[in-house]
């Protein structure tokens, strides 16, 4: 295993951003940023030894702080959407940023994907982590209470990359923390139609125009919905409206510790990631709103060049009672765990 250090550049306001470089014995390649914690790039050999890059991002600095694109960045204090940008908790109303329609999306306007995080990196023969720091003020894009944040990064010898959270709060908040990562196994600009995708998420959520969930939950089975059979993406993608998937899926046992939500598959590539997490849902997104991006190495990103697969606690959970809450408590410590298995067929 193989780790550096470096610096990637300074921000807008003079802050200096590093970079980690990762390498592991089985030619896995991460770069990961202290700008939103993010993956900049994931490389991985096909079934032929090919290298190639598997992510989206951006080659400098500039770009990231320029374009809210969420390439591999870290997401919070809340992932995916709020109706109205507005919740109550214990009979107080908060009002946060109004940032994606009607709703609030990621954190608000300054989510945790546009702040710099403080970096410490660990080695181990076998493995490599970058463990990522930050603490949110109270009030930071409306939210109560000062949280403070640790996200580790940890890729293996043997094809894992580990992502961990833990969070701390001083008075109670919402916190859903996951990672914004998009991936596309068979290389950066092609589209991710062709892969297979299996979720073993037997329900899904569905979500009205602005694509807040209705409160719903439904089963998959029949409708485009069901990828508990592996199948390609594109197959009934153009079924999806108004324009493809962007939905909360419900893992199947989640009252276990961390198991399989979510296998995709490359058949031409052979290039397969498997995601394991202990949270209730997944969001799969599949890329419908890229259009025209000028990415790393000068590739053009379009419509469903990549696609996401986010581990979360279910969007809007702070106005849903009847879903997995999303408060945390003084005195409790927030851990979830997600990890990311590559293997070559």
């Amino acid at each position: 295993m193989k780790l550096t250090r470096s610096i990637f550049g300074k921000t807008s306001h003079g802050q200096d951003v590093e970079l980690f470089s990762l390498k592991s014995e089985g030619g896995l390649g991460a770069e990961i940023i202290s700008y939103g914690a993010a993956l900049k790039s994931f490389r991985m050999p096909d079934r032929t030894g090919k290298v190639e890059e598997i992510t989206l991002g951006f080659d400098t600095l500039a770009e990231y702080e320029a374009n809210r694109r969420f390439f591999g960045a870290t997401i919070g204090r809340v992932a995916n959407r709020i109706a109205g940008g507005r919740f109550f908790l214990y009979g107080k109303e908060y009002r946060l940023a109004v940032n994606n329609g009607p709703n609030h999306l990621h954190g608000g306007v300054k989510g945790f994907d546009r702040v710099v995080w403080k970096g410490e990196t660990f080695l181990q023969p076998d493995r490599a982590s970058i463990v990522f720091t930050y603490t949110s003020p109270d009030g930071e894009e409306g939210y109560p209470g000062e949280l403070k944040v640790v996200v580790t990064y940890t890729l293996t010898d043997e094809g894992e990359l580990s992502i961990t959270y833990e969070a701390e709060t001083n008075e109670p908040t919402p916190v859903n923390l996951t990672n914004h990562t998009f991936w596309n196994l068979r290389g950066v600009g092609t589209t991710i139609e062709p892969m297979e995708l299996e979720l073993r998420c037997p329900f899904y959520l569905p979500v009205d125009e602005t694509l807040i969930p209705t409160g719903e939950i439904l089963s998959v089975r029949g409708t485009p919905m069901d990828f508990l059979t592996p199948k390609p993406i594109g197959k009934d993608i153009d079924q999806v409206k108004p324009n493809g998937y962007d939905h909360c899926f419900v893992i199947e046992g989640s009252s276990e510790p961390v198991r399989t939500a979510a296998i995709l598959r490359d058949p031409e590539s052979g290039r397969v990631m498997e995601v394991l997490t202990d949270l209730p849902g997944i969001q799969f997104y599949s890329g419908n709103m890229i259009q025209d991006i000028r990415g790393a190495g000068g590739k053009w990103f379009k419509k469903r060049c990549a696609l996401c697969l986010e581990t979360e606690l279910f969007p809007d959970s702070v106005n849903r009672p009847h879903f997995p809450s999303t408060i945390l408590q003084p005195g409790v410590t927030f851990r979830t765990t997600t990890v990311h298995r590559f293997k070559v067929e």
